[in-house]
């Protein structure tokens, strides 16, 4: 098999995972910012949504740039992740620490995203694909704004009640 192809249609099948991991985590994201107790934690999850919105475009239009139509693909590694945030927060509910076990899952999600998008990025590069190798560079740089924005919220408001 041609390598190109075979990476081609790896990087298709990631690229429909992580569609498909953005709608799930799109979905969790109103929940876990009701969840948190700490008014910082709640702001910043919720403008993390809107730019999650909008990352929906943006990996259409790499998509396109492929010459294929949005595909998703239910991500597993996701729905695992987003599980484990609905017991902790459970757990947790009522305690201090819940704003810091809502910053570590969502830290969890958001090294998942980098990792895929960090590899999206350079297999479209590898591709030949200069169009998608800039918009997945977008993206991950707003998943690593957010991640930062985490760590942030981790130091200083993680176990309290803002």
């Amino acid at each position: 098999m041609n390598t190109t192809l075979a990476l081609n249609d790896l990087f298709l099948d990631e690229l429909a995972d992580v569609y498909g991991a953005k709608h799930q985590i799109v979905e969790a994201m109103p929940k876990l910012a009701h969840s948190a107790t700490c008014r910082h934690l709640q702001a910043a999850i919720l403008a993390h949504l809107e730019i999650s919105i909008g990352q929906f475009a943006k990996l259409e239009d790499v998509f396109e740039s492929f010459g294929e139509s949005a595909k998703e693909e239910t991500c597993e590694a996701t729905r695992g992740l987003l599980e484990e945030s609905d017991e902790i927060a459970e757990k947790f509910k009522n305690s201090p620490a819940i704003n810091g076990a809502l910053i570590c899952i969502a830290q969890k999600v958001e090294h998942y995203e980098i990792a895929t998008y960090g590899c999206l990025y350079e297999w479209a590069g590898l591709l030949h694909n200069p169009k998608a190798a800039s918009i997945l560079k977008i993206i991950l740089n707003e998943e690593k704004a957010a991640n930062r924005t985490l760590s942030g919220l981790a130091r200083v408001h993680g176990t309290q009640k803002a």
